[in-house]
């Protein structure tokens, strides 16, 4: 059993290392659903004892992404390589939702030789089915997925019909709204062998100085080693 715990600071990787994450995803400002980190954060990821996989993501917003986007992606999977990561997380729409095939193909190319998840693009999609098809086509050894609903839960049929879709041909990681509590009423209702949690706390306020001067995000939460502890003891079951 794989339990990914995301991280988008210096102290998110220690406390997810701690609680026994078996894996990470590496981003930042996870209360926009994770950018690509940093440099520096890049480089101490790399000295992590677990696997890291960065997340390719260059604005927030939606996954439809333009020419200086993708510029802009293949240079980020450059500096992951650079960096010694295991590998990256990656997702590209179509403006109806679809899969955006041509350009994950051109990322895929850029980051051959390397490990790499589909990230929650594919809860946008209209046909499930279709997108675990294409990710395999595409190389993809996980796909992430909350189901294209809100939470894991919600998503459950959708969670069950791409684990049988996959056949064992690529891992199915159900995602959102996923901690101990949820994990064990999720792995009963599908064999998965991977998990993904941010099992993160709201964050310390800020200085009252620093939020005047909008330094700091109101939504900001941060790793909790106890509930990554809690997840990876429920996903023993």
């Amino acid at each position: 059993m794989i339990v990914e715990i995301c991280v988008d600071d210096a102290a998110g990787l220690a406390a997810a290392i701690e609680g026994g994450a078996s894996r990470v995803e590496l981003c930042s400002v996870l209360e926009l659903g994770g950018l690509t980190p940093s440099p520096g954060l890049l480089t101490l990821a790399a000295k992590a004892p677990v696997p890291v996989r960065a997340m390719i993501r260059p604005r927030p917003g939606d996954f439809v992404f333009g020419e200086a986007d993708i510029e802009t992606m293949i240079a980020e999977i450059a500096a992951v390589r650079a960096a010694g990561l295991e590998g990256v997380v990656l997702g590209a729409s179509l403006a109806d939702g679809r899969l955006d095939v041509e350009t994950l193909g051109h990322l895929r190319q850029a980051a051959t030789g390397m490990k790499a998840t589909l990230h929650r693009a594919i809860d946008l999609v209209p046909d499930m089915a279709e997108a675990v098809e294409q990710a395999i086509a595409l190389g993809f050894d996980t796909i992430l997925t909350s189901g294209r609903k809100h939470t894991a839960l919600g998503g459950i049929d959708d969670i069950a019909l791409a684990h049988r879709v996959a056949a064992g041909r690529i891992t199915i990681m159900a995602g959102s709204g996923v901690n101990g509590s949820s994990a064990p009423d999720i792995l009963a209702r599908v064999p998965l062998a991977a998990l993904h949690g941010a099992c993160a706390v709201a964050a310390e306020p800020a200085s009252a100085a620093a939020a005047r001067l909008v330094f700091a995000s109101p939504g900001r939460r941060s790793t909790s080693m106890t509930m990554v502890r809690a997840l990876v003891e429920a996903a023993k079951i």
